[in-house]
């Protein structure tokens, strides 16, 4: 089984990285928060989480302990595969996920692309033993960042994490509007996902 990955990003997707190592590229799903801290050309170190399916093999990768840590956590609540887990860590950092649960936030929870009500009940309900208490609250310092031509990746992106067509459009209309200076699709994909959740 596959513990970690390091070496150079020789790609950069919405939702996955190929990791160059030692000449063999791996395939990596991660999640926003993963995505956003790391590198652009310099060597990256990838925990993995690896998914065994019938006819193939997934990597996850997150850039801390504690991330990979919550995934397989999620892993654990039934009705919640890989692609769930990492769309929940993709919405909230793992602190602002430990205190969701421990307080209950079905709302928060529940407003995550692929997380109805019931899915949201179950993760508090299976987990709440698990999180004994909340993380001080801090915040999260974002980069307000302006490109135009972003507006069309950003709503495909969207889509692709769950969203219709509408709530993508205006989600990327708002980001880009209130943004000054270029940001990367990764980041503006960040911002969106933190407004459709609020």
């Amino acid at each position: 089984m596959i513990a970690c990955l390091r070496g150079p990003l020789i790609f950069r997707g919405v939702n996955r990285v190929i990791i160059d190592v030692n000449g063999v590229g791996y395939n990596v799903f991660v999640s926003l928060n993963t995505l956003e801290v790391l590198p652009q050309k310099d060597e990256a170190l990838l925990h993995v989480y690896t998914a065994f399916r019938e006819n193939s093999l997934e990597l996850y990768g997150f850039a801390t302990e504690e991330e990979k840590s919550l995934f397989e956590m999620l892993l654990t609540v039934s009705g919640i595969g890989p692609k769930t887990s990492l769309t929940i860590l993709s919405g909230v950092s793992p602190d602002g996920f430990k205190r969701a649960v421990f307080e209950k936030d079905l709302a928060k929870l529940g407003s995550i692309p692929g997380i109805g009500k019931k899915s949201a009940e179950r993760i508090v309900v299976e987990l709440k033993e698990k999180i004994k208490a909340p993380p001080e609250k801090g915040k999260t310092a974002e980069t307000s960042h302006f490109k135009v031509n972003l507006e069309e990746d950003l709503i495909s992106s969207l889509i692709n994490l769950g969203y219709k067509q509408k709530v993508a459009a205006e989600a990327a209309q708002k980001v880009l509007k209130n943004t000054e200076q270029n940001i990367s699709l990764e980041q503006a994909v960040k911002l969106a996902f933190k407004e459709l959740i609020k």
